[in-house]
């Protein structure tokens, strides 16, 4: 695979109590632990994958198709990862996908969460630090997200970090194998540059 050792691109970004980076080869057993002990927690919310999706083989292409986006820069996924006394502990990923430029100038963001780490603000924190990236470093002008109607916690997510619902979109994307309706929201430059500031990310 070309290009497998060269570097990623993608920045290691902090907050408070979490850390985002790209995915790594060291982080593949923390990643699929995470991922198969929150199966029936993320089904719901996802498309449909299986224990093959899990093994090193399908994490090491993982892997080298992120590398190839980022340098493309079309997209940026990251691990995150909660700050402990003990060192960092894998929580969940977000994406910046879909990446476009000339007169579009926006992405699409997704994130999931490991289920023993939902509800406790860790992803409102990480969209957070996430956002001066986006605007200030990619210098893009809109972002934009999806959630089903019923996920109130990525309502939250967004709600806290400044976005606005837009709309909603019937059957928009294939989740655990049925096509599903989605609440759209976004954020704009504009909202980003007007929010007050408060000191935190």
């Amino acid at each position: 695979m070309l290009g497998w050792f060269a570097p990623d691109p993608t920045p290691v970004l902090e907050g408070p109590h979490v850390v985002l980076r790209a995915p790594r080869s060291r982080d593949y057993e923390a990643w699929r632990a995470l991922r198969r002990a929150s199966r029936d927690f993320l089904k719901p919310y996802e498309p449909r994958w299986t224990e093959a999706d899990l093994n090193r083989q399908a994490y090491g292409a993982r892997l080298w198709r992120g590398r190839q986006e980022a340098r493309r820069g079309t997209d940026y996924s990251f691990l995150l990862f909660e700050k402990t006394p003990r060192g960092e502990v894998l929580v969940g990923g977000l994406t910046i996908s879909n990446v476009r430029r000339r007169a579009a100038q926006f992405a699409t963001l997704g994130y999931w969460m490991g289920e023993r780490f939902a509800g406790r603000g860790l992803m409102s924190e990480a969209v957070g630090v996430l956002l001066p990236y986006f605007f200030e470093v990619l210098a893009l002008h809109r972002l934009q997200a999806a959630f089903l109607p019923h996920n109130q916690a990525s309502r939250r997510v967004l709600e806290k970090n400044g976005f606005h619902e837009e709309g909603y979109a019937e059957h928009y994307l294939q989740i655990d194998g049925k096509w599903a309706d989605h609440v759209l929201f976004a954020l704009t430059r504009e909202r980003w540059e007007a929010r007050p500031r408060t000191g935190q990310p």
